[in-house]
């Protein structure tokens, strides 16, 4: 299937690793080119060379703190330098701190904004006016399974993944008819880095092995497996593709039947 991202420029946030970086090497080998953002310019530099060397797209590595305003602006004028335009955003953030709320101070919940929520809404107003004056665009956030079914002790993902579901809804209503869809991709429980450091502060708060506590989220899953980052990247490649123009406002699970709603 040709998903006609050919030619398209993409910007994919924390792209560095994990599901950014297998939704940049997706979207890589259909063809589109790519501004990647990471916090870690050494591994982002990597990154960046092996998606060229693999694919032969064109792809450019700016350093980023997405909590930072001031740094986003700068990713945004760097890709816009370089290829003319932004066709395709994927918002992606690390999960924030595991815990309770009474373990949490306001201070947490200030930084987990910014990075979670503040991040969403500042990218997407810095590429939204030139999708819009073209008539074409595709907006996809990755936020988590907890926006649907809130998993326990991640307060702060399951409350602010949740606002930023409730934004890109109503979002996707007002620029509909610009030819923007705005969309939503719910990893469960992937194998990743993340994962790894979920499983080893449940270890450790437990006295369980990490094993052990993979296996409980293995348990729960109809598929009794992780699931792997490539799996999520096919559906995200699909998603902001062309082929993908008339489904907008959704948020879709990649979990392995992990959420357990009708809807």
């Amino acid at each position: 299937m040709d998903l006609g991202l050919k030619g398209k420029v993409a910007l994919v946030a924390a792209a560095s690793r994990g599901l950014g970086r297998a939704v940049a090497e997706e979207l890589a080998e259909e063809g589109a080119s790519l501004i990647l953002c990471a916090r870690d310019g050494d591994v982002l530099d990597r990154t960046c060379d092996e998606i060229r060397q693999d694919s032969g797209a064109s792809v450019i590595g700016i350093p980023t703190d997405l909590a930072k305003t001031a740094d986003l602006e700068r990713l945004f004028r760097a890709g816009m330098d370089h290829f003319g335009r932004i066709d395709i955003l994927v918002t992606n953030v690390g999960g924030p701190p595991a815990g309770r709320f009474e373990d949490l101070a306001r201070e947490a919940w200030v930084t987990a904004t910014d990075l979670l929520l503040h991040s969403v809404l500042d990218l997407t107003r810095l590429v939204l006016p030139q999708m819009k004056e073209r008539g074409w665009g595709r907006i996809l956030n990755i936020t988590s399974i907890a926006a649907k079914q809130p998993v326990e002790n991640l307060i702060l993902s399951n409350s602010l993944r949740a606002a930023v579901t409730g934004f890109a809804k109503t979002l996707a209503d007002e620029v509909a008819p610009f030819g923007i869809t705005v969309n939503n991709i719910l990893p469960g429980y992937t194998r990743t880095e993340r994962v790894e450091q979920l499983a080893n502060a449940i270890a450790e708060k437990e006295g369980i092995t990490p094993a052990e506590a993979r296996g409980r989220w293995e348990a729960e899953i109809p598929m009794k497996r992780l699931g792997e980052p490539r799996e999520f990247a096919a559906l995200a490649a699909f998603l902001v593709s062309e082929r993908a123009a008339y489904i907008t406002g959704s948020s879709i699970a990649v979990d392995g039947g992990w959420i357990r709603s009708l809807f």
